[in-house]
């Protein structure tokens, strides 16, 4: 009997864990393409992240256009004060993923779509855009959509270079 309570105990356990630890493997799907090789890297673009005099949280730039079938390094920095993301998806899902990061203030990202930065640190993502559409890049730390931190992302057949 002691066995099965402790048994039970430790799945509890982990169980439990889980739920609040990482977040990894993405939201299923990525519509918004996949995890790109940098071998094939297109182009780089720059984006900073970070606050505005006004108190606003940004991205800059604040949209960009690619075009279908590009592979883009994104090279982040964070130039504020306070940590921020960089997260690639349709709006659908990072509202959804907003709303699970509201309910689960503690959660670590290891999603292959999402890069954190602490202020003042640099990081990469490369991404193979293999579908066309209307997306977004945001951050998804509670509070800094709503501030102002979210961007558009047009892939299209015959984007402008940025």
């Amino acid at each position: 009997m002691k066995y099965l309570i402790l048994t039970a105990s430790a799945v509890l356990y982990t169980l439990s864990a889980q739920a609040a630890g990482t977040h990894a493997g993405g939201h299923g799907l990525f519509p918004v393409g996949e995890p790109g090789d940098r071998a094939e890297v297109n182009r780089t673009v720059t984006v900073e992240l970070t606050e505005a005099d006004s108190g606003e949280m940004v991205f800059r730039p604040s949209s960009l256009e690619v075009k279908r079938g590009e592979t883009v390094r994104f090279a982040l920095r964070n130039t504020g004060e306070l940590e921020h993301e960089f997260v690639l998806g349709t709006h659908e899902n990072l509202m959804r993923h907003k709303e699970e990061m509201m309910a689960n203030m503690d959660m670590d990202h290891e999603d292959a779509n999402a890069v954190r930065l602490q202020p003042g640190e640099e990081g990469e993502l490369v991404w193979s855009f293999t579908n066309g559409g209307n997306f977004e890049f945001a951050c998804l730390i509670p509070g800094h959509y709503e501030s102002g931190m979210v961007g558009s992302l047009d892939v299209n057949d015959a984007a402008a270079q940025n």
